[in-house]
């Protein structure tokens, strides 16, 4: 894959719709921010929020500073958007955390809710990390969570539940692991590369988390602003091709100054 310059991953962001103006609605935006300010934990995403966020308006606050959704609280229904200048931003960010696990040869945990979009995101980019020299931690089997088992798929944590990859929001896959790798006495993770509830629940546990998000799911851009979370990535975390990512997942291995796969 030929490494995209800033420019044109700008570009190629909103022209698959990954940022720019995304798919998720405005109202469905302002209905979980609403939900996660009244208190919903489903919206927390793992993060132990408290009370700090319980006034709508500060949440689409943080959303537009660090996700770039319209900041007018009047604008209600229709377009919502995705700045993908951010979008990049936080890919450097994240290159920045990647480099440092790669030149310390970190223990590092790939997790995903959205096995459907961004499995070979965290797939490709643990492989880059193996290939520096870090450890990929292999999760212990038969973790159950959820109703349904915790496993690993190409290096990557999911959750199942009849016989297929679900995606989830939940923190308990998250809290599974780590659960019992504490039990059995192994080391915990150094870093953890994840999205919703795997990655929130790492980053209030206490581990160095950096993950995805999308427009509709503040909790972890909340987390970031907090300091829970290392760095939270903007993005439409289900355009209809997965392959729109690679590009994204190029540049992102570039600017960590990794080997492509």
């Amino acid at each position: 894959m030929p490494i995209p310059s800033r420019e044109a991953l700008v570009d190629h962001l909103v022209r698959t719709r990954i940022a720019g103006d995304v798919a998720t609605p405005r109202e469905n935006n302002l209905s979980h921010y609403r939900r996660l300010s009244n208190g919903d934990r489903h919206y927390w995403l793992g993060i132990e929020l408290g009370d700090r966020w319980t006034d709508e308006q500060d949440v689409l606050a943080v959303m537009a500073e660090r996700c770039g959704v319209i900041d007018d609280p009047e604008h209600r229904f229709g377009q919502d958007t995705i700045d993908p200048e951010l979008t990049v931003a936080g890919l450097e960010r994240m290159a920045a955390r990647l480099r440092k696990a790669a030149a310390a040869q970190e223990r590092v945990l790939f997790a995903t809710g959205h096995p459907g979009s961004l499995l070979d995101v965290h797939r490709n980019t643990a492989e880059a990390l193996r290939r520096a020299g870090c450890e990929i931690v292999r999760i212990p089997g038969g973790l159950v969570a959820d109703e349904g088992y915790v496993f690993q798929f190409a290096d990557v944590a999911v959750f199942e539940r009849g016989a297929s990859i679900w995606h989830t929001h939940s923190p308990e896959p998250m809290n599974a692991i780590l659960d019992a790798l504490e039990a059995e006495g192994s080391p915990l993770p150094d870093l953890v590369v994840a999205d919703h509830g795997w990655a929130g629940r790492a980053g209030q546990r206490g581990i160095d988390a950096v993950g995805y998000a999308d427009c509709n799911d503040p909790a972890l851009f909340l987390g970031e602003a907090e300091g829970t979370v290392q760095v939270t990535v903007p993005l439409d975390d289900h355009v209809l091709d997965p392959r729109f990512y690679e590009p994204m997942t190029a540049f992102l291995l570039d600017a960590a100054g990794l080997e492509q796969v």
